[in-house]
């Protein structure tokens, strides 16, 4: 059970002393409180909610609104995990200005404690300036969703020399830019070591591999909320759509079969009332 608030600082300071970080993603409340409970100590409001929640293909017609929205429910059901809000496709790509004008929507208006952005170099001076408005941020290079389009599909990345030398330089840019941590998935495992290895600040792994100083998952991945198969890199831990249709069956039946509600979920009243009623 935690009993601290999880900070930026203390996420740094378990990556020095080789304690693994635990991140989920969270989307409302209820979960929300459930992951705290347990003493996750991330809990990532990620733009992932655009597929698992809302249903479309991918996570680029997420909208600040719908982040913002969703980061406010998530933060009304958290006490000691770190909160860190995905800034969705375009809200950090026009300019600086914009960017930490975005970014400090989520602290100021949704209760997050800092904002992750997919993007290596490219993106140094946004998280620069996002960093010197007093937000901290968290970096996110490899298989980058919002960028699928041109990444050419959700493949891993760096499996030759040339791109794992730049998903490495990208890591080290965004070191230098300021980051907390970085976000690294679909990248082969050996490189997840090598970059993780080279970083002061610590990795976060999905489909990295075990050497990344922590680990990250959807959480409708690991609950098994899809009837779909997961992805490689998921664990599912438990099968919860299967649990839901028979419930939500059990309960058309008895509603069917005038089974519910049943005397103990109805509420009676004196008989004397009711008669006047005739």
């Amino acid at each position: 059970m935690q009993h601290k608030k999880v900070t930026t600082v203390g996420l740094k300071e378990m990556k020095k002393r080789g304690e693994k970080i635990t991140v989920l993603t969270s989307y409302d409340y209820s979960t929300a409180r459930a992951l705290d409970k347990v003493g996750i100590d991330v809990l990532l409001v990620g733009d992932s909610l655009g597929m698992v929640l809302l249903g479309y293909d991918s996570t680029i017609p997420v909208t600040m609104e719908d982040m913002i929205i969703h980061t406010k429910a998530v933060s009304r059901g958290t006490k000691n995990a770190l909160i860190v809000a995905d800034m969705p496709f375009m809200s950090y790509h026009v300019s600086e200005s914009e960017s930490v004008r975005n970014a400090g929507r989520f602290l100021q208006e949704a209760g997050a404690n800092a904002v992750k952005l997919e993007g290596g170099r490219e993106i140094a001076n946004k998280i620069q300036a996002i960093n010197a408005a007093g937000i901290p941020v968290m970096g996110h290079i490899g298989l980058t969703p919002q960028s699928v389009n041109k990444l050419g599909g959700y493949k891993v990345q760096g499996k030759d020399e040339a791109t794992a030398r730049l998903i490495l330089n990208n890591a080290l840019a965004l070191q230098d830019a300021g980051v907390f941590a970085i976000v690294l998935e679909c990248v082969p495992a050996p490189l997840a070591k090598k970059v993780t290895e080279r970083l002061e600040v610590p990795t976060i792994g999905i489909g990295a591999g075990p050497s990344c100083d922590g680990q990250v998952l959807v959480i409708h991945d690991l609950l098994g909320l899809y009837p779909d198969a997961a992805p490689k890199f998921a664990k599912r831990y438990a099968s919860l759509y299967t649990l839901i249709e028979e419930a939500v069956g059990a309960y058309k039946t008895e509603v069917k079969e005038g089974i519910f509600p049943g005397p103990e979920h109805s509420f009676g009243m004196d008989e004397n009332e009711i008669g006047k009623l005739y």
